[in-house]
């Protein structure tokens, strides 16, 4: 199957949110970090308040402040959800008016505090950058970053880097780098292309190889949960679309009270493992999965699909193998090659880990 997750990051990133090397954008995030501080708030003590100059915009000042802090684009957005207000509505409102609709849901919202992430931005002026629950377990981006420095190096000379173009070693730009990251979000594709497993019969009987390569992407900010997701590829083409995916494994950790500690416990010996994890148990797994039998093909897929897609998986391994299916290995080939076929990606995603767990029976 193909991933378009990195792809689309390609498509829709400005210049100013790409990133040549793993070590600049940590350096990035904890340059931010050091600049930030997380408070929860009571909305008796906020004022949302014209900004003095009349610039047209709106500021928010606490209790015991006494310079008001700015209201980023994104936070305006939480700060009317949180005063149950339409944020496009807010913005269309002169100062005066917007702010006084915005005291007032939040005097009457039934909610008694908010989260608020506060930060220094590069004017040296405080900052609202985000808005949640008096309870939201932040994973901070620098966090997640260093870690991956920790671990895989820049992503530019160690073995995890920046994938290359086709199989082929690039020298990354920012047009062709594959690290994001905003005042919301963060997004890292990273593969190991030099150290590739080798696969008998992968293909119509030809002998073939796969890389590993990981996502992980993050909203310190409230805009997406946490997660990482892991696979095999054949190769990452000019458009950073991944071409022949196969055993795709996502994990997600929602930004709840837990979820630092989550991250700590599940999440970061994962990546150290992964790193450094032999590819001789992946190896193992398909040539299990290769030599156990499947005497009812149809009746197999039926237990995880309807009959129509048992129907299309099977001549979808027959289209590409040009045998019926006969393994486990058979009918995750052929789940895989019908999952090409299905234009929504989450759709494919879901397909593919059926796949996956499929070939985990293998191990």
């Amino acid at each position: 199957m193909q991933l378009t997750q990195a792809s689309n990051q390609w498509k829709n990133r400005p210049d100013d949110e790409r990133f040549l090397s793993i070590t600049d954008m940590n350096n990035h995030f904890q340059r931010l970090r050091s600049r930030s501080a997380e408070k929860v708030l009571l909305n008796s003590d906020l004022r949302v308040i014209p900004n003095a100059s009349g610039n047209g915009e709106i500021e928010i000042i606490g209790k015991n402040s006494t310079i008001p802090a700015k209201i980023t684009h994104w936070s305006l957005g939480q700060l009317a959800q949180r005063a149950q207000a339409p944020a496009s509505y807010i913005r269309s409102l002169p100062p005066e008016i917007a702010s006084t609709c915005l005291n007032y849901g939040l005097q009457s919202s039934g909610v008694g505090s908010i989260g608020a992430l506060l930060s220094v931005n590069d004017n040296m002026e405080p900052e609202l950058r985000a808005v949640t629950g008096p309870n939201y377990g932040r994973i901070w981006n620098a966090t997640i970053s260093n870690a991956i420095v920790e671990r895989f190096g820049d992503g530019i000379t160690s073995d995890f880097r920046v994938p290359g173009e086709f199989g082929k070693d690039i020298v990354v730009t920012k047009q062709n780098t594959t690290l994001y990251a905003s005042d919301r979000d963060m997004f890292v594709f990273l593969a190991d292309e030099k150290n590739r497993i080798e696969i008998p019969n992968r293909r119509d009987g030809k002998n073939g190889s796969l890389a590993r390569g990981f996502f992980v992407w993050n909203s310190e900010v409230g805009a997406a949960t946490f997660g990482v997701a892991s696979f095999l590829f054949d190769y990452a083409c000019s458009n950073r679309i991944v071409w022949g995916a196969q055993g795709y494994k996502e994990f997600k950790i929602r930004h709840t009270s837990q979820a630092p500690e989550r991250w700590i416990e599940e999440i970061h010996p994962m990546i150290k493992q992964y790193t450094n994890s032999s590819t001789m148990g992946i190896v193992t797994a398909i040539k299990s999965a290769m030599n156990m039998p499947v005497a009812d093909p149809k009746g197999f897929l039926q237990q995880r699909f309807t009959g129509t897609l048992a129907d299309k998986i099977m001549q979808a391994h027959f289209n590409d193998e040009h045998k019926p299916i006969e393994t486990i290995w058979d009918v995750t080939t052929g789940i895989t090659a019908f999952a090409r076929s299905i234009e929504h990606q989450d759709a494919r995603v879901g397909m593919e880990r059926t796949a996956g767990k499929i070939l985990e029976m293998a191990l």
